[in-house]
């Protein structure tokens, strides 16, 4: 059967099981599932796979959900993270955050494009894929990981050095409103820890505020934000820095504060790195308070999954993209093209996936295509279009057959 044909009739089973989809999503985000809390709905997923009867089901150590399909000697792994950060304020939800409501073509909740959808259209894909009995040249595991949310990638870092499943090319369902990602920036994460002289509140000159130290570098922080550059080729934008937690402390509300610690998020543009991000720090601040040594490090990361194993790294998420005209990219195109006569929109994300490990720390060719949009994450009065678990439900079981004959990478 030529390709063409083959994309029309998984648009019909897609359509076909539009209902299922959407309440697969909607059972999901009655779920709670908050970063190393995922046990519920991961043997939830477990269980739907098995009733989908995916040809393996298995849970890695750390909790994820592994479900297989096809037996080729190529990878192909799709993923989506099942944790999601918390609610935030009830008052602003117009909907109980976890109804799971289905109205008006849209599903309800937290996690729903963040990212519940994407794991809801995987199971519908991994159906089809059943259905019409795949057993060719790739074997696809279809990956519903856990503890994104907390540190994005570890969950593939622990897949692939621990359980050794490195894959030929990976798929991220992370929100692109049906659009084709190629890359997106990366991130980490840096500590800066300042040191004054106590002394008592009605004689401040006596001391040294680390409070005024952590204002003036904070301003600096501002200023390196305002001087980043964008990469050469324009594509992924320029690298950011925000203080996003400001601590002072001192011997009581009465005397100058001793103790600061700014807390950073760095986002990563092509050619920049930990290293260079670090230093450029240091020499901001060390210029912004007149001294030579300053004490900035990037943290490590540890949590204890719901399944007992506890596992860390540090907080650095590598930059990545997945040049044009790549052969998993054009697949990408070519699936699309193949349900909807048109080209797909290319682009990238503007937040962090999960494939900063796969494809920034380990070098695996990636693509991102997910239902629902980037702007629903982690906001209140989370909402998916079941439209668009339909498009990524088809557009994840045609993926495979537009990589048949094409050549894996590593």
């Amino acid at each position: 059967m030529n390709f063409e044909r083959r994309a029309k009739d998984i648009w019909k089973m897609a359509e076909n099981y539009r209902d299922d989809t959407a309440k697969f999503l909607s059972d999901m985000v009655r779920i709670r599932s908050y970063s190393g809390q995922e046990e519920e709905i991961c043997k939830h997923i477990a269980s739907l796979c098995e009733d989908l009867d995916f040809d393996e089901v298995k849970i890695d150590g750390l909790g994820s959900v592994l479900a297989r399909i096809g037996s080729g000697r190529k990878i192909l792994a799709i993923d989506a993270h099942v944790d999601t950060v918390e609610v935030g304020d009830l008052s602003q939800w117009e909907r109980h955050p976890f109804s799971g409501d289905i109205r008006d073509g849209l599903v309800y909740g937290r996690g729903s494009s963040d990212q519940k959808g994407g794991a809801a259209a995987m199971l519908s894909a991994g159906r089809i894929l059943k259905k019409l009995n795949y057993d060719d040249e790739w074997t696809v595991w279809f990956a519903f990981t856990v503890m994104e949310e907390d540190c994005d990638g570890m969950c593939w870092k622990y897949l692939i050095e621990e359980e050794d499943l490195v894959p030929d090319f990976i798929l991220s369902t992370e929100p692109t409103s049906c659009r084709l990602a190629r890359g997106h920036r990366g991130r980490m994460e840096m500590e800066l820890k300042l040191k004054g002289i106590s002394a008592h509140g009605s004689a401040p000159e006596r001391g040294d505020s680390a409070a005024y130290k952590a204002a003036r570098a904070a301003l600096a922080m501002e200023m390196l934000n305002e001087e980043l550059k964008p990469d050469e080729e324009g594509f992924l934008g320029k690298g950011s820095i925000v203080v996003s937690q400001i601590d002072v402390k001192g011997p009581s509300q009465c005397a100058v504060p001793d103790v600061a610690r700014l807390y950073m998020d760095r986002r990563l543009t092509w050619g920049e790195n930990a290293e260079l991000a670090i230093g450029q720090v240091k020499e901001k601040v060390g210029q912004a308070l007149g001294v030579d040594n300053v004490d900035c490090v990037m943290p490590d990361y540890a949590k204890t999954g719901w399944r007992g194993t506890k596992y860390s790294q540090e907080l650095y998420f590598p930059t990545w993209k997945t040049n044009e005209g790549h052969p998993l990219v054009q697949a990408g195109v070519r699936a699309y093209k193949g349900l909807f006569a048109k080209a797909p929109a290319v682009d990238k994300w503007v937040f962090s996936t999960n494939l900063v490990s796969a494809s920034g720390r380990h070098g695996i060719p990636g693509i991102g295509f997910g239902p629902g949009d980037e702007k629903e994450a982690h906001a209140p009065n989370e909402v998916n279009r079941i439209e668009d678990l339909v498009i990524c439900s088809a557009f994840y079981a045609s993926l495979v057959y537009a990589l048949e004959g094409v050549k894996a990478s590593r």
